[in-house]
């Protein structure tokens, strides 16, 4: 079999539909161009559809398949309403990547409960609510389905100045490995991919020059990701072929961050 047609007997998504909440921002918006290029319809979820206009441009010309369709994550009926359009104009969904985050640099004793309960509705329980929704969807139906949180590095290693959203995604990590626990078994597949530093809208408060200088000291690969380099761990996730026994699993993209010590 020549190498062509292995690898996209592997990887190929054709007939799937990708559903990618938070596909508006950089990072997700990018693992979404990827499902896309392999043959997925994917439908970027977010607030505003003129944001998501620029990638679903792209999308389109590289002759992928793209829509947008909205989606607030703090508001379950804003889910139910997602999947029953997803529903009615795909006829099916089959991935869902949870890639929707607020952070904020506020210091540990200056943080309000407000700011706290904010960062953690959306990160944790706006992935739960999710979760909640399209795996009953997956149950219900016995769609093969994946499910690819959105993690943080933060989430594995404590990080000074995002408490909440390490907190959040550390819880994340243990929402996923339950799931996947509990759904092994009606091949419902669920993992996290968690980026190591790739700039991008919420972390770049943070990335001043000193932060910068920290976070490339502690990096083996000595640099920032670029977002494409998240399209190989979500193809590998999203595809039942390629990743089929894979799940519980944190999938890290860090450039070796995780690895390092002293």
């Amino acid at each position: 079999m020549p190498a062509q047609d292995y690898l996209h007997k592997l990887f190929a998504l054709e007939g799937k539909v990708a559903v990618v909440i938070g596909g508006t921002g950089e990072l997700c918006g990018t693992m979404a161009e990827g499902l896309a290029k392999a043959g997925a319809q994917v439908v970027l979820v977010g607030r505003s559809e003129e944001k998501a206009n620029a990638r679903l441009e792209t999308i389109r010309a590289a002759g992928g398949s793209a829509y947008f369709a909205r989606g607030e994550v703090s508001d379950r009926e804003s889910l139910n309403d997602l999947l029953d359009s997803v529903i009615a104009q795909s006829g099916r969904a089959d991935i869902l990547v949870n890639g929707a985050g607020i952070n904020s640099p506020t210091p540990f004793l200056e943080i309000t409960d407000a700011d706290v309960h904010r960062i953690i509705d959306t990160n944790l329980i706006g992935v739960f609510r999710a979760c909640q929704i399209f795996g009953n969807y997956f149950l219900s139906r016995d769609v093969q389905g994946s499910i690819i949180n959105v993690g943080s590095i933060s989430g594995l290693n404590p990080l000074s100045r995002v408490f909440t959203y390490s907190c959040s995604k550390a819880a994340v990590h243990n929402l996923t490995r339950n799931l996947a626990r509990e759904w092994a078994d009606r091949d419902i597949r669920v993992n996290t991919l968690v980026p190591g530093f790739f700039p991008a809208e919420q972390n770049r408060a943070v990335l001043d020059e000193s932060r910068v200088a920290e976070i490339l000291r502690h990096t083996p690969a000595s640099r920032f990701g670029n977002s494409a380099e998240l399209i190989g761990a979500t193809l590998l996730l999203a595809s039942n072929s390629a990743g089929g026994f894979i799940t519980g699993t944190e999938l890290v993209v860090d450039g070796g961050f995780n690895a390092m010590s002293i």
